[in-house]
């Protein structure tokens, strides 16, 4: 019976990052980067650029890669952020550089989509 890998546990499989294919990788992440408040990983460029998981592990690592031709269209996933404060860090991505496109109140839960500067949509939400 094979042995799992000690890396990740006695899981089977886990999420190693997240990966996000942009235009220009450096520019991207910074922006996700001063959102997020987690500092980019040394050797960041237009090709490739990480932000490493924070110390208590409440984000996989985010890494971006710059590819020839993105996929055209909506996204099919997104990142829910939920905030203490959502209406302020839905401002502060908006002057970060977002675009606002929505405001939703559906299912017992209210939230904000926004597109980050390539258009990748993603939420704000109060935690629920």
């Amino acid at each position: 019976m094979p042995t799992v890998p000690t890396s990740i546990g006695a899981m089977p499989i886990a999420l190693g990052q997240v990966v996000v294919d942009c235009i220009d990788a450096e520019k991207l992440a910074t922006f996700w980067s001063e959102l997020l408040g987690l500092p980019l990983a040394p050797g960041a460029s237009q090709f490739w650029a990480m932000i490493p998981a924070p110390a208590d592990k409440s984000l996989p690592p985010l890494m971006f890669l710059q590819v020839e031709d993105p996929t055209p269209g909506k996204n099919k996933w997104h990142l829910d952020l939920f905030a203490a404060d959502p209406a302020a860090e839905i401002d502060r991505a908006v002057a970060l550089g977002a675009t606002r496109q929505g405001d939703y109140d559906e299912h017992d839960a209210v939230w904000t989509t926004l597109a980050d500067p390539e258009g990748n949509l993603f939420d704000v939400a109060a935690p629920h």
